[in-house]
Order: structure tokens, then sequence, then C-alpha cells
């Protein structure tokens, strides 16, 4: 669509001329994300300072009918915060600030361009924890992570981004600002507004403040690493873990590829690894007492050795853990860095996941091609990644089915399509094959009530 020059005269007089960019050079940078999304270049990018200026915006695109997309950092991997259909985007970055901290309730209210490791660093010398920690935490923010209902590592001991926000200041298509909860630990008054505006990708009103849950900051945790010689053992021995009684704060799996891939782009020398690797568990363990914990990792040990694997590292210095953790942390820049067909999200029930890797090593042979798997087995949510390398375009036009059949291998293992990625552009196509039509129909009225013009981050999800 065309913005007239009367209306951008408008948004100007309302947020200040330098908070309005109309420069298609600028313009560019936000029709992409960090998925294979391809958006369109917006007519106007806006940055609004404060909650009163996103609301002068939303009333003006409301009364024109002006589709507007909220954008946070940019770090999306689904295209959630790209326009479709030009229009404004509104770019949260001036945002920044920390509203206020209650030391004595654990809250923090903040506003939604925090980045989520500056929060998580700043509350941490209060002795608090924020513990919702994506890969991209050094440079997500703390919006987004709402807005996708991100997780991380660690969602398998303390959940994901849902269980830490208690109260949400959000601005409606047509400009009225609500808030949507209470600054309470429990609150049944009504539905949910809260939990509704989590993860919904900024197709119901635009997050200008957030008041989240704290918790005390542990004061000790352990890291080992094991090497295994199936990478579906290192599924297997994960349910065995918490059948012995141990909750660990994390739980990640590498596959072979994953590790030399990241090995690679880190500049590290392959040959550390013994051959017969095929895959890691990088464990950890975290709380208040250091001798409790050393008797879980004794434990963990204790399970382990009844898998065939190599031999297990444990991390004696902050340094050591805080290699194992970066190697982990960048296997997505590392994945980036090859040519990727699609990357993929999918969620099962733990105990499925040796199951899933079957699936998707007959869906390697059928389809001719590589997949890389990584991620969260703690919570199953595995991030598959499957590889182009050096196919044409055309060769891979097939792998769209094996798409289509991982998704029903998916839901048929109990799973489902996204974990903490979310559906945005790239994912949207699939849903039907998740979720029952009834189901989109009541998601499609909800979008309906919030949005009857349809104009706030139109085509995602749906």
């Amino acid at each position: 669509m065309t913005i007239s020059s009367e209306i951008v005269d408008l948004i100007r007089n309302e947020i200040g001329k330098i908070n309005v960019l109309i420069d298609p050079e600028l313009l560019k940078n936000y029709s992409t994300d960090q998925s294979i999304a391809k958006g369109v270049e917006p007519q106007l990018v806006v940055l609004p300072e404060n909650t009163e200026m996103v609301s002068k915006i939303m009333k003006i695109c409301y009364d024109f009918e002006i589709p507007i997309t909220a954008r946070s950092a940019g770090t999306g991997l689904v295209g959630g915060a790209i326009p479709t259909h030009g229009g404004i985007v509104m770019d949260m970055k001036k945002m920044n600030r920390i509203v206020q901290l209650d030391e004595a309730n654990f809250q923090i209210t903040v506003e939604p361009a925090i980045i989520t490791e500056e929060l998580q660093n700043f509350v941490k010398t209060k002795g608090l924890y924020y513990p919702p920690d994506p890969s991209s935490r050094g440079s997500s923010f703390i919006g987004g992570n709402v807005a996708s209902n991100a997780g991380g590592p660690r969602a398998v001991k303390y959940g994901v981004v849902r269980e830490y926000v208690l109260n949400l200041e959000v601005v409606l298509p047509d400009g009225n600002v609500i808030w949507t909860g209470a600054n309470t630990l429990k609150n049944s008054t009504g539905y949910s507004l809260t939990q509704l505006m989590i993860g919904s990708e900024g197709t119901l009103g635009i997050i200008t403040k957030i008041v989240l849950k704290l918790i005390p900051h542990p004061t000790h945790d352990l890291l080992l690493l094991a090497p295994f010689y199936s990478v579906k053992e290192a599924t297997k021995a994960v349910s065995t873990i918490f059948k012995s009684g141990i909750t660990p704060s994390a739980i990640e799996l590498m596959d072979r590829k994953a590790i030399d891939w990241a090995s690679d782009y880190l500049g590290r020398d392959r040959m550390d690894i013994d051959e017969k690797v095929k895959a890691q568990l990088l464990i950890e363990v975290d709380g208040f007492d250091l001798i409790q914990l050393q008797k879980e990792c004794e434990k963990i040990y204790e399970v382990l050795l009844k898998f065939e694997i190599g031999e297990i590292l444990f991390a004696d210095s902050a340094a050591q853990k805080d290699e194992l953790w970066k190697l982990r942390r960048n296997i997505a820049n590392a994945v980036k860095v090859h040519k990727i067909y699609k990357k993929e999200d999918t969620v099962v029930p733990r105990d499925n996941m040796p199951l899933l890797l079957e699936e998707i090593e007959k869906l390697e042979k059928k389809y001719g091609f590589d997949a890389i798997c990584f991620g969260h087995a703690g919570d199953g949510n595995l991030h598959i990644n499957i590889v182009q390398g050096d196919k044409s375009d055309e060769e891979v036009i097939n792998w769209h089915a094996a798409i289509v059949d991982l998704v029903l291998i998916v839901k048929r293992l109990g799973g489902t399509l996204s974990g903490e990625h979310g559906i945005g552009i790239v994912q949207k196509e699939f849903l039907p094959l998740i979720l029952d039509q009834k189901n989109l129909d009541i998601m499609k009225g909800i979008k309906n009530v919030f949005d009857p013009k349809n104009i706030l981050n139109p085509e995602k999800i749906f």
C-alpha cells in the first residue's frame, strides 16, 4: 500500500521527525530477519520512545487502515517481524529502560527493548535470576522473547518465558492502552489476557511494558560433557537421567555435524573429539548446596555408564564451562554460514526423541538430504536443520514434501510444530497439519476481536 505524505506529516507531528525513517536505504534493513522468509520493504519506519507515542501511532494506523508490524531485535527465525504488506514497521529499540526493580517482591518492570542478557546480568548483581536464555540472548530483546514465548537451554528446569510474565502493558490496534493482569503471583480474575499475549507474535497488540517474576540466583553450577557413539543412545540417556530422580538445569544435545560445524566456526581443532563420537550431551546442574550438586553429578555419571559412551568430561573451572557453552550456543551461528533449506523447531515428549531421530534418518535416505540435529533434549525440543549443501534449488524442490512428512511424524509422536521459535511466515503453512480447523477458527476469532481491521502484523501465524 501507499502511505500519503499527509499521513507521514501527521505521524511526524505526533512523535517527532527524528523518530520517522523514510530513507529507502534504511528501509531495506526492515524487510528481513534471521529467518529464510522474505518480506517487503515498509513505506515507513517509526521509532517510538514511550507508550504514548505507540498509542498515537496505532490510532493513526487504525483510522487509515495501515498495516503495521512491531519489530524487536530482528533475531527471529520464522519471519514474525518482517512486513508482508509494506505499511509501517514499528522499531521498538528506543524503549529499552528498566522501569522499576522491586527486590522485596522479586519483580522487575522493563520496556520491551531491553536485551535479554543485559537484563539477566543486571538482576544477577542483586542476587536475582531471570532463567529463560535463548541462544540469541546477547542480542534479542525481551519484548521479542515474550512475543514468541522463547525458551532456551534452562527451560527444562525453570520453564519458558510464559512462567515469568506477571503483567503486560499493551497498546491495542485502535490505540487504547491496557494492563493485561496484575503484579501478583496468583491471579484468577477472569480470562488471562497476559497469557494470551505471550506467544501471540505481535498479532494482537504491541507490548510496551513487561512485569517479570524473578527468583534467587543459584550460587553454584556444575557442568559435564558426555560423548556418545550413537545419537539415539544420547537421547535415550536423557529420560534415564530424569527417571533417576535428577532434574538438571540443562541437557543439550549436539549431533556430530553440529559439533564439527561449531568447532570450525570457532576455529577449534576437530581432532580433539574421537571420530567414533556421534553426539554429545551437555548436562548442567545448579542450586545452592554444592555437596548436593556433586552427589547429583555422581548419580548422573552412574546413569551414563549404562550406555556406550566415551570419556565423560567434568568442567573444573568457569573458563572451561564458558568454552563448552560457547560451542553449544554457536551452533546456530555455524549453521547460518552454510546453505540451509529449512530450520525446524519441533518438540516431542522427551521419551519419544529416539523414535523421532529414527524417522529423521529415514527421511534423509528417502529425500536425499542431510539433517543437523541439536537443541534442548531435556524437554524434547530439537532444532532440525535440513542442509541444502551443494544441491541446486531445483534439486531441493521435493524436500517440501519431507517437511510435511516430518510434521506429521511429530504429531504422531505426540509433539507439535514449534517449541520456542513461533509460527510467523515460515511455519504457517504447516499449522493446519497440527491443529484442527476448529482450533484455527477459534484463534482467528480471537484475532478478529482484538484486531477487526487486520492491521497488526497481518499474514502471520494464519
